[in-house]
């Protein structure tokens, strides 16, 4: 089968994702029927926002039927993060041509997770390996969603404390990535960051915590790139 190698890896690499993902879509799909909307709705949002987060945050903005600016602010805030990350990932995606839509579409924190934490063999093609686990993740969400969608408008079910998943996704994402780069210094600035944004800011900490570890990591630029470097030859 063509690109049978590329679809293999994506597949394999995808699996932590996949445990939060379904669990998470199914929490919203019932989320969205409790709240009684229509099961395609769950759907259709899976499908074409495909932002978690946000999806979840959405089901509080059409109960309290916020104006349009209002959801457009919103949502702004709760998604400005990936314009940070994703700046990270424009040489990766050069290439792709016409498939580069639908991977910045598919752009979530878990796949830019995957694409730079776990290293891939040389001899599979970047794109399509790219495309195949941007497939994977974002079905594994639609897929959660429509049974969630199915499950509550025929069941009641109280999903409090699920949403814990994604967190425990982040922590298994964390530790690849640490794993795969044995360099310690960025950790160690996020969670200074992050202890710090929250004191300062509360419940408003995310872009606090994005803004002073930008800051943070290119003030230590030079000796994070070292540390890597020394890292890497020590391995060799």
């Amino acid at each position: 089968m063509r690109y049978s190698k590329e679809i293999k890896t994506a597949f394999r690499n995808s699996i932590p994702v996949m445990m939060g993902y379904l669990v998470l879509g199914f929490a919203f799909g019932v989320l969205m029927a409790s709240n009684h909307y229509p099961w395609y709705l769950s759907l259709v949002m899976s499908l074409f926002i495909y932002a978690g987060a946000l999806q979840f945050a959405a089901v509080g903005f059409l109960g309290a039927k916020l104006g349009f600016a209002d959801i457009a602010i919103a949502s702004f805030f709760i998604n400005v993060r990936q314009s940070f990350y994703g700046l990270s990932l424009l040489k990766k995606f050069k290439d792709t041509g016409w498939l580069k839509p639908y991977l910045i579409h598919t752009l979530t924190d878990e796949t830019y997770a995957v694409l730079t934490g776990i290293k891939i063999p040389e001899d599979i093609s970047q794109k399509h390996y790219t495309l195949f686990l941007s497939l994977f993740n974002h079905s594994y969400w639609v897929t959660g969603s429509l049974l969630g969608a199915l499950f509550g408008v025929s069941v009641h079910f109280d999903s409090r404390g699920v949403a814990f998943s994604l967190t425990a996704l982040f922590v298994v994402l964390m530790l690849e990535q640490y794993k795969n780069r044995q360099n310690i210094i960025p950790f160690v600035i996020g969670a200074i960051a992050s202890i710090f944004a929250l004191i300062l800011l509360g419940k408003n900490m995310l872009l606090g915590a994005i803004g002073f570890s930008l800051v943070m990591l290119f003030a230590l630029r030079a000796r994070i790139e070292k540390n890597s470097t020394a890292k890497a030859g020590s391995d060799e």
